[in-house]
């Protein structure tokens, strides 16, 4: 999935969705985009409580953050 904001100096975090690697629900997360570009970290399903391993990657091109999730 992929959030629409850009990458900024501010310390300001974005909201991206994602969906759940076993159930498929939307999630909603942050982005801290002074934590770089590409980033890894683990965070459980709204829903089914799952983990996720979150793969986190900002499209320069686009300009918007991309994140791939994987079951844990």
């Amino acid at each position: 999935m992929n959030s629409e904001d850009h990458i900024s100096e501010s310390g300001q975090t974005y909201s991206v969705s994602f969906e759940c690697a076993n159930c498929i629900a939307v999630n909603h997360t942050f982005v801290d985009p002074s934590q770089g570009t590409s980033q890894e970290y683990v965070e459980d399903c709204q829903a089914c409580c799952a983990p996720n391993i979150l793969h986190v990657n900002y499209d320069e091109w686009n300009q918007e953050w991309m994140i791939r999730a994987e079951a844990e």
